[in-house]
């Protein structure tokens, strides 16, 4: 595991296997950014001429390696790109930059953070880039199946930025690692992870922290009439799971409650999905892999604020004893679903715990789940989707995932579009008109909300789970996605 820590010490000081500074594009050419004014001395002021001439343009994304200079501690220098030329970079800037340094340094025991980092907000950012882009998943790798993750990284600071430093690399360090474990999760094969195991995962977990966990098993489920959980793991072999784990602080004023999708593998159900569609379905626990962490996250960082987490696990297999298409079931609380499509599954899991999760009486409840392929055409692969009770709190929330650095939309939930998930037979059925299906699924689960609960939805299909290249601190595979999001809104709810 990737350590971190903070020092005012000149880069040119530190002992380690590399140096990292920020290099970006100048109206002149490439220029050396701030934090590593120490190490373009060593080179004798030519190391934006050193840089260009191995190529670098200080682009996002770009390292670019040379050896270090004589005098310094460290083996090489490796320069990152941060882009366009600033006074200032953003909070998301320097954590891409430091995310490509820590997936770069792989193999690394030790390496020095030289990159702009003058208040705790940069040492923050930095930090948490650099472990995040670190990140990997090899539980399942043997032999010689990669390079082992940086070992230590130590962000350098200057004297004035110092003060708050070390709370800063806390945050980071609690914030990466608690991602990390979301990501663990998400990439965990679903013959490893089903909603038993994962229920065990959180009992472990919880005790670990000091978090109250409860878990409704199957008898219980079906004792309790959760008929949209049983109704999704009906088809399984593995049977659902209902899981509660619980923070609480003395201080509070405010009771958050975070729910989260986890279907550990979906297979669409009777309405299978089509070839090609199956391989990345492990990930359809993303939302509760999120929530589970930002949890740990909150008691681990002390927020005052209670936060309740519910984790609405099954596995939706076909099966003699799977839900079928046409089928009726009666959700928790009472209200009838009509099931017209068993591979819309996950709002059905998710309005259980919604009511269950109202009767406790939250100040406010969030949802997050990989919901729908609907918000992935309208947002693509990097942006979740945001709706809400009202346009106020779901307002409240893109402001906040902004603040955390996560990419996200407001969506609108037109009303005239409910009366597509009429049925004849029961109060609601869970599809509706195929166009804004991803609207439709959000309009789906506000029938569930109580009144008087602000609510609000994110659907994290787009980004929750990454095919493609990594760039910046992203991975491939599991992400991480609205961690940050649900843990700053459990700090800004803390402050009032």
């Amino acid at each position: 595991m990737t350590a971190l820590s903070v020092s005012t010490s000149s880069p040119t000081a530190l002992r380690a296997d590399a140096l990292v500074v920020g290099v970006a594009k100048g109206p002149k050419g490439l220029v050396v950014a701030a934090g590593a004014e120490a190490v373009t001395e060593a080179f004798e002021g030519r190391l934006a001429d050193l840089l260009s001439t191995l190529g670098a343009t200080g682009a996002e994304g770009e390292a670019v390696k040379l050896p270090a200079p004589s005098g310094a501690k460290a083996g090489f220098v490796l320069a990152v790109g941060l882009g366009e030329a600033a006074e200032s970079y953003s909070a998301e800037t320097l954590r891409r930059a430091a995310g490509v340094a820590g997936r770069t340094l792989a193999g690394a025991k030790k390496a020095g953070l030289a990159l702009p980092a003058e208040t705790a907000e940069e040492v923050e950012a930095v930090a948490l880039g650099a472990l995040l882009g670190a990140y990997d998943f090899s539980a399942y790798r043997t032999g010689e199946g990669g390079k082992e993750p940086v070992g230590e990284l130590t962000v350098l600071t200057s004297r004035k930025g110092s003060k708050d430093a070390k709370a800063a690399i806390e945050r980071a360090t609690v914030l990466g690692e608690e991602m990390n474990r979301a990501r663990d999760l998400v990439n965990t094969p679903p013959n490893d992870l089903n909603p038993k195991s994962f229920a065990s995962i959180a009992q472990s977990v919880g005790k670990e922290h000091g978090l109250k966990v409860e878990v409704l098993d199957e008898k219980a489920l079906t004792k309790g009439g959760f008929g949209g959980i049983l109704g999704v793991g009906n088809g399984s072999a593995n049977p659902p799971r209902l899981v509660k784990i619980a923070y609480t602080h003395p201080k509070a004023k405010s009771t958050l409650a975070f729910i989260g999708k986890g279907i550990t593998y979906d297979s669409g159900g009777i309405s299978l999905k089509p070839a090609g569609h199956n391989e990345t379905m492990k990930c359809d626990m993303a939302g509760a892999a999120a929530v589970f962490a930002a949890v740990v996250a909150a008691k681990r960082l002390g927020l005052a604020v209670n936060v309740t987490g519910w984790l609405a696990l099954a596995e939706n297999m076909p099966s003699g004893t799977a839900t079928r298409p046409g089928d009726v079931l009666r959700m928790y609380g009472g209200k009838t679903v009509e099931v017209l499509n068993t591979d819309a599954e996950g709002r059905l899991v998710l309005a259980d715990a919604i009511v269950r999760a109202g009767e406790e009486g939250p100040d406010a409840i969030v949802d997050v789940a990989t919901l729908t392929g609907a918000m992935v055409l309208a947002l693509g692969d990097r942006t979740f989707g945001v709706m809400g009770g009202t346009d106020e709190y779901r307002d409240k929330l893109h402001a906040v995932a902004g603040r955390a650095g996560e990419q996200s939309w407001p969506m609108p939930m037109p009303a005239e579009m409910r009366k597509g998930m009429d049925s004849p037979i029961a109060d609601i059925a869970n599809m509706g008109n195929r166009m804004g299906g991803g609207l439709v699924a959000g309009l789906f689960l506000k029938e569930f909300v109580a009144e008087g609960i602000d609510w609000a939805h994110l659907d994290i299909a787009g980004p929750a789970f990454h095919e493609s290249a990594p760039f910046g601190y992203t991975p491939k595979g599991g992400t991480g996605s609205a961690v940050r999001t649900l843990v700053q809104l459990a700090a800004e709810t803390a402050q009032g």
